[in-house]
């Protein structure tokens, strides 16, 4: 007997493994698996300008990757003593100019370069609701909490979305060719918007998505359903944390082990089950630092890395093994 409807999801005809290249952009839910991934040393690079919301600043950020923008001090302004980019989230804002200058482009640079030969590129549209700063017309990737006057909020229309989007994939796929392409929409909801307004942001993101998969679909452009999974297979609020709005970490990792079945291939799939104990072994904090226990805890860790590297040689656990290290240098 089965007490849900469960979402029939298409294996993908390309799957990710060890030796593929992952980027990945767009909302919390990119952050959410993304860093799953990357905690089970998969080779990611995860949302080189922060996290993103809206089409349009998702698409614009994957353009100054693809041209390898290099961005100067007057694009950047001061609010509240900390230098910002209406184009990056506040993770890049720095009190000196010249560090958040550093993170932007040194990221953009080295990013640019991972999607060249990158092997997926996973894009999560979080809302379709957009502010636009009114001076300058620029839709923005974060207010950095500037007064709402400031901008004109409003709702990107379907036709807009897939024509930027029809535009970026060829461009896209011209600077590498060999990229294969996942949309999702993200199943966090915008309450602020309003819960019908919520709706009407998410059905243009689907349609536009679908229309998106109708054009350029078959080996090169895929969409999983992160959305449906939380609104049919987790349709109770259990399965979000305490704002109800965001998902909680069962949540999370029920659609990622959704994702995992039908994205990553099977030796991968094995693998990351024996990477998940070390990582999981390595977040334990020791009741006692310094006892003879933990001592033989991190030599026993060393012993299980060694050996899983032995067979995989692509894992890198660098800083699992410095930590382990650095601890066994201070017990001698």
């Amino acid at each position: 007997m089965s007490f849900f409807t469960e979402i029939q999801i298409p294996e993908f005809p390309s799957k990710m493994d060890y030796s593929k290249r992952m980027m990945l952009i767009g909302s919390c839910f990119t952050e959410n698996i993304g860093q799953k991934l990357s905690d089970l040393k998969f080779n990611t690079d995860l949302n080189p300008f922060g996290i993103l919301y809206n089409p349009e600043s998702i698409a614009n950020s994957l353009k100054m990757l693809l041209e390898k923008r290099i961005f100067n001090e007057n694009e950047l302004f001061q609010d509240q003593g900390l230098w910002n980019s209406f184009a990056h989230h506040s993770r890049f804002s720095d009190v000196n100019k010249d560090l958040a200058l550093d993170k932007i482009n040194s990221r953009i640079a080295s990013s640019g370069e991972f999607l060249e030969s990158a092997d997926f590129l996973v894009i999560t549209f979080g809302t379709s609701w957009v502010f636009e700063l009114k001076k300058t017309g620029q839709i923005v990737s974060n207010c950095h909490k500037i007064p709402s006057s400031e901008f004109k909020r409003f709702r990107l229309g379907l036709k807009e979305i897939t024509e930027v989007y029809r535009l970026l994939l060829i461009e896209i796929w011209r600077f590498n060719p060999e990229l294969k392409i996942i949309f999702t929409v993200s199943p966090i909801r915008h309450w602020k918007d309003g819960a019908v307004e919520n709706q009407l942001s998410k059905a243009t993101l689907l349609l536009a998505t679908d229309q998106l998969i109708s054009d350029f679909g078959g080996q090169s452009c895929q969409y999983f359903p992160s959305y449906e999974i939380m609104m049919d297979e987790l349709r109770d609020y259990r399965f979000y944390a305490e704002d109800m709005l965001h998902l909680s970490p069962v949540a999370v990792d029920y659609i990622f082990e959704r994702f995992s079945q039908v994205a990553i291939a099977n030796e991968s799939l094995m693998v990351s089950k024996e990477v998940a104990k070390i990582v999981k072994a390595m977040s334990h904090r020791p009741f006692n630092p310094n006892s003879n226990e933990y001592k033989i805890f991190l030599r026993s860790n060393l012993n299980e890395i060694e050996k899983l590297e032995s067979r995989f040689n692509f894992l890198n656990f660098s800083a699992e093994k410095e930590h382990c290290n650095l601890e066994l240098t201070r017990l001698l």
